[in-house]
């Protein structure tokens, strides 16, 4: 009743099409559950068929024409009597399936007029056995059992219910005596029992008004092998006496028990859904579905409960119990029951077993047809077609192909159980589907049926999946692996449909409260993971010119975090939208291509530059935003026409600088390997010079999650100068990586302090900014010094010792901007802008790691500290890519050269090789210098990585 409640509400929410309960659930959970529960619902419908003609064979044979069975069945016994029964069943059961087929064929309005009929013989059934139970309070049938003690006697076994009769004044030994006994006399020895305790002969049907519905109303469950015994009758039994024989008394057949019991009468419940399987075929599905079929549980069930109690009323305990009626010779006992003939009941069981055939051959192929017309099953769309007026033919040659394998089997014993949870499982997912919706409350659901709620719906559910557990676990777990084959191979081949569906409904519920989630506050270390917005360039034909980029960032995605691949298209809205869906779909394709999941997103914009600057500004979405920006190296930067690449790729630099995020430029993308290729050997080389929150450290071990980075090795390379504790400092490293879970070889090496001028500014920052930092965390003095960089920054004595000045002015400078310019020949300090605050303290202020060091020039205001700290060092706080060109060529190729010899000779076999990537200048005049600096540090060095940290640690030691 739940069910058929929770199915009127989703049957009244629009117009039902042909496909019933398989409609029904996959436009409220979506293809791939509607499909699942679609074929399993359809295989329960035509294995249901197969049983309901056998069944009508087995009553044909037994009880109306047993003369008409092709293998006679007389004088066997056990097996072979069980086997030529069956083989009739197969015959006849192909004989009546062929004519069931063929009037379904002709038309369901054939069937409509045919199940009127089976209908009617039905309620006379039913009327017979209602009067059977009154005429029982007049006057009981007769019908006798013989109760031997209190144990039920198999008929076979006597021909009197007495041990002795008298014929003649003399006293003759009956059957039953001889079964007993040894001889037939009466000295013989017999059964201990059978000696002990009296022959009872009572009635089995003693009538509604004998008061035994009080000996029936409590359960009484047996093991398999007992025997049935009458309540209220005693008996003598010796303990010592030996296991009386089984074939003389009635035993059980099976171990019964109440989840038992429900399994096999749930059966009888599960046509509830035959009307919602021909809603193709209703004038008003949305009327007749609900009144229909609730109208029909009402019905059933008050006959099945009032004949439950009837029976136990009016029928012996015993009698209910003998599943064979081996006690009272085989007599059908409700045909006994019934009036006024046995023949009622004999012909409405028939008729009823047959209306429900030719339902289930109606209905199933119905279903098929729905499922075939969706799609969603690429081999079943030819099942799709009918007749000219919509008749599903070969749906019907299909179910008809699978409900003569039923009866072949014949014997469906073992498959009946999987039937009932098929059903179940049908019912399930209605009433989770209308849960579902209602609980959405989407703006769609506006059922007519108003008498329904979503708890009703959830108890509906809750107690389906409990009763297919309770009749057997084991197929239903059987039941839910078939379902779940179905729905994976329907996700496989990609069910594309929308069909606003309530799953797509929690997807957008579950998004909009993750991210609001988000919105708390920033991530911590722990679950820090690139966040990645690729900004690629499209040519003329909308085409993406570095496809590449894709399959590097498809390698880095072993983080399973965000990616957005963005582009920018020249133009206005309103001129350029055609070629920015254009784009937007080229976008898609390579990824889908590449197999990079994420996000495409174009901007249209005046012109490219501020197109990559509004999608690094807005791309993504609350919090769930890109942390990292992946571009390409302009090769080509060097040339006049492309000069504006160069101008475009430098300036995307210094906008992820100002906001903190991390940059990764990919130097000769377009010889990075493909997703398809594998590397069976090589290693990756990072060369760690300046602390960058940890993203030199994570990219390598992201990257080897990857198949085609899988093979390789990963090496660290610490740059060390010349008064620094080598051998400490490779120490420590090899100890933190160690902690980090990290397997790499460690090699330090040694360089001149003006070797890498470049990057000692950067340092000396960093070390700072990890001092502030690390108070803020309130870590204690161990974990200070297990925390990355600090034990690299306690062996490094050079940059201590070398710029006392400068990190006092860092001092000072807590929270702000404070910036000190000097004549661009002059001496300068590192600017660096406020970051964001860390997960630790989410209030305090805190700085950039790295990431946001530039060389500016001094002003007024810090002058004397300027001039302190030139003093201090002369010589490296020189801004390198705004000095004099004739300053310039000396300088600022040192460093360049010096490194790029060195990397040269340490990582020219490399397979990759991760590079911290110095800040540009913040006047515009050095970006050609700047650019020159990083062509000549990466000269001869095939695949190279640019690394930018984004301001923020990404990686840690602590669990």
């Amino acid at each position: 009743m739940l069910t058929a409640i929770s199915m009127s509400a989703i049957a009244t929410n629009g117009v039902v099409p042909a496909g019933g309960s398989y409609y029904m659930i996959s436009r409220s959970l979506g293809p791939e559950f509607g499909g699942a529960v679609g074929i399993c619902f359809y295989l329960g419908t035509t294995f249901a068929g197969a049983m309901y003609i056998l069944g009508c064979i087995e009553i044909l044979l037994i009880y109306i024409v047993p003369q008409a069975a092709i293998f006679k069945l007389e004088g066997l016994e056990g097996p072979e009597a069980e086997a030529a029964l069956l083989n009739n069943m197969r015959v006849y059961g192909t004989i009546v399936l062929s004519f069931m087929v063929l009037v379904v064929f002709v038309g369901v309005k054939y069937v409509n007029k045919l199940v009127l009929v089976f209908l009617a013989c039905v309620i006379l059934s039913i009327l017979a056995v209602y009067a059977g139970v009154i005429k029982t309070a007049i006057d009981p049938p007769a019908f006798p059992v013989c109760i031997l003690g209190n144990r039920t006697l198999v008929s076979k076994t006597y021909d009197v219910c007495a041990k002795v009769i008298e014929i003649d004044n003399e006293t003759i030994t009956t059957k039953l005596w001889r079964t007993f006994c040894d001889s037939e006399y009466l000295n013989a020895t017999c059964d201990e029992y059978f000696t002990n305790n009296n022959i009872t002969e009572i009635q089995g049907i003693p009538g509604i008004t004998s008061g035994i519905l009080a000996e029936n109303l409590f359960g009484n469950y047996l093991n398999k092998g007992m025997i049935l015994e009458k309540r209220g009758l005693t008996s003598e039994i010796n303990p010592d006496s030996p296991t009386p024989s089984s074939n003389r008394y009635v035993l059980a057949d099976i171990t019964s028990f109440f989840t038992l019991l429900v399994g096999i009468y749930f059966p009888s419940v599960t046509g509830i859904m035959a009307s919602s399987n021909r809603s193709g075929d209703l004038r008003d599905a949305q009327k007749s579905i609900p009144i229909g079929t609730i109208a029909a549980i009402t019905t059933t069930s008050t006959v099945y409960v009032s004949c439950v109690v009837l029976f136990g009323a009016c029928i012996e305990g015993v009698v209910l119990r003998d599943k064979f009626g081996e006690g009272v010779n085989g007599n059908l006992v409700i045909g006994t029951l019934a009036w006024p003939s046995p023949w009622v009941i004999v012909f409405g069981s028939f008729f009823s077993t047959c209306g429900a055939g030719l339902q289930s051959l109606t209905g199933a192929p119905r279903l098929l047809q729905a499922i075939s017309r969706d799609g969603i099953i690429p081999f079943l769309r030819v099942f799709g077609h009918g007749k000219a007026n919509g008749e599903p033919t070969w749906a019907l040659l299909l179910t008809a192909c699978i409900c003569e394998i039923g009866i072949i089997i014949a014997s469906l014993d073992s498959v009946a159980p999987i039937l009932s949870m098929f059903f179940l499982m049908c019912y399930m997912f209605v009433n989770l589907a209308c849960a579902l919706q209602t609980l959405l409350r989407t703006p769609n659901w506006r059922p007519r049926f108003k008498f329904y709620h979503w708890a009703l719906s959830f108890l509906g559910m809750s107690l389906c999946l409990s009763l297919m557990f309770i009749c057997s676990w084991c197929y239903a777990i059987v039941a839910m692996g078939i379902a779940t084959c179905i729905y994976k191979y329907i996700e496989f081949c990609g069910a594309e449909k929308e069909w606003g569906d309530g799953i797509r409904g929690i997807s957008l519920s579950a998004a909009r409260f993750a991210l609001m989630r988000l919105e708390e506050g920033p991530p911590h270390t722990k679950n820090w993971r690139p966040q990645i917005l690729v900004l690629v360039n499209v040519d003329a034909e909308q085409n993406v010119m570095q496809p590449r980029l894709l399959s590097l960032t498809n390698q880095l995605k072993a983080g399973k975090g965000l990616t957005i691949v963005g582009t920018s298209v020249q133009g206005t809205f309103l001129d350029s939208y055609a070629e920015a869906q254009r784009a937007d779909q080229s976008l898609r394709k390579l990824m889908e291509t590449e197999k990079v999941k994420g996000f495409s997103q174009v901007v249209i914009s005046s012109n490219l530059r501020d197109g990559m600057s509004h999608l690094i500004q807005v791309g993504g979405l609350g919090g769930l935003k890109h942390n990292t920006v992946m571009v390409s190296w302009p090769h080509n930067w060097k040339q006049a026409e492309d000069h504006q690449h160069l101008r475009n790729f430098i300036e995307v630099v210094r906008e992820t600088i100002v906001a903190s995020l991390a940059l990764l430029v990919p130097k000769n993308i377009s010889s990075y390997p493909s997703n398809g290729e594998r590397f069976t050997e090589g290693h990756i080389d990072v060369w760690w010079i300046v602390h960058d929150g940890g993203m030199l450290m994570l990219l390598p071990f992201l990257l080897r999650q990857h198949k085609v980075w899988r093979k390789c090795k990963m090496h660290i390379f610490t740059v060390a100068q010349m008064d620094d504790n080598s051998i400490q400092m490779k120490k420590d490293l090899i100890t933190f990586l160690y902690h980090l879970r990290i397997d790499a070889e460690v090699e330090v090496v040694e360089m001149h302090d003006s070797d890498i001028s470049a990057y000692t500014y950067e340092k000396t920052l960093v070390m700072e900014q990890r001092s502030q930092i690390l108070k803020q965390m309130h870590l204690t003095k161990n974990e200070m010094e297990r925390e990355i960089q600090s034990i690299t920054d306690s062996s490094r004595g050079s940059i201590r010792r070398k710029n006392p000045s400068a990190l006092r002015h860092q001092h000072s400078a807590e929270g702000g901007a404070t910036v000190a310019e000097k004549p661009e020949e002059e001496v300068q300090l590192i600017h660096h802008n406020n970051a964001a605050p860390t997960p630790t303290s989410p209030t305090s202020p805190t700085f950039p790691v790295g990431g946001a060091a530039t060389w500016t020039d001094n002003k007024g205001a810090e002058k004397e500290k300027s001039q302190a700290t030139t003093t201090a060092n002369p010589e490296a706080g020189k801004d390198l890519f705004n000095m004099k060109p004739n300053q310039s060529d000396v300088r600022r190729m040192h460093t360049a050269l010096r490194l790029n010899e060195v990397i040269l000779k340490k990582s020219k076999e490399a397979k990759l090789i991760l590079l911290n990537m110095p800040g540009p200048p913040k006047d515009r005049v050095g970006d050609e210098n700047y650019m020159e600096f990083l062509e000549v540090l990466t000269e001869g060095l095939n695949w190279v990585l640019l690394v930018r940290g984004g301001g923020r640690e990404v990686i840690t030691i602590y669990s």
